[in-house]
């Protein structure tokens, strides 16, 4: 670590640098805010994706006991074709936006299942899709997660190491430069009183 320098240009970086950062931190912390505001939606978001998919579940396995009949075939009834995911850009962190998922239902003969296979088929697309937005919104509650721990770094750099270290350091030189002013005017005195003396002998 450089060592700091006890001169008057160094005070007048030191106070630069206090301004800088004095006026930087403002704008960091709203960014923070923002980003656990945006946080919190995430979380809510995800909460109520895991409801609805928790309550789907539980109707599925009340309503649909067929389910269980492991004699109809069901495998590949539904699959997923396509997702379709925008990226959204908050204070910096990426964010991905679930636009559509694609689920499609196999075609079967009307003759070979059982009745009840239709409204399955509903369900398992209802599921799958649910079970897709489940996975992107626990992605951007986990990349917001990340951003707020980053941006709250930055706030408690500057906040408690940056801003308190510039202004030990602009106290630190002003009371160096304070003494060697005392000291440079009691020399003065000094040196003027020994010419007074001498100028008596």
């Amino acid at each position: 670590m450089a060592k700091l320098q006890l001169s008057k240009s160094a005070l007048s970086k030191q106070r630069a640098d206090l301004k800088t950062y004095k006026q930087f931190l403002p704008s960091l912390d709203l960014k923070r805010q923002e980003l656990m505001s945006q946080r919190a939606k995430a979380k809510q978001a995800l909460a109520m994706t895991q409801s609805k998919l928790g309550k789907l579940s539980r109707t599925m396995a009340e309503e649909i006991p067929m389910l269980s009949n492991d004699k109809v075939d069901l495998s590949e009834l539904v699959t997923v074709k396509d997702v379709d995911l925008e990226h959204q850009n908050i204070m910096g962190a990426h964010l991905p936006v679930l636009k559509t998922v694609f689920v499609e239902i196999k075609p079967y003969s009307f003759l070979a299942k059982p009745q009840w296979v239709d409204g399955v088929a509903t369900k398992l697309k209802d599921l799958l899709t649910l079970q897709i937005q489940l996975q992107v919104a626990e992605q951007r509650l986990e990349l917001l997660n990340a951003a707020v721990m980053t941006i709250t770094q930055r706030v408690n750099l500057f906040d408690k190491v940056l801003i308190p270290k510039a202004q030990n350091n602009i106290k630190k030189i002003k009371i160096y430069l304070s003494d060697l002013e005392c000291a440079a005017v009691v020399s003065a005195k000094l040196a003027k009183s020994k010419r007074l003396r001498e100028s008596q002998l």
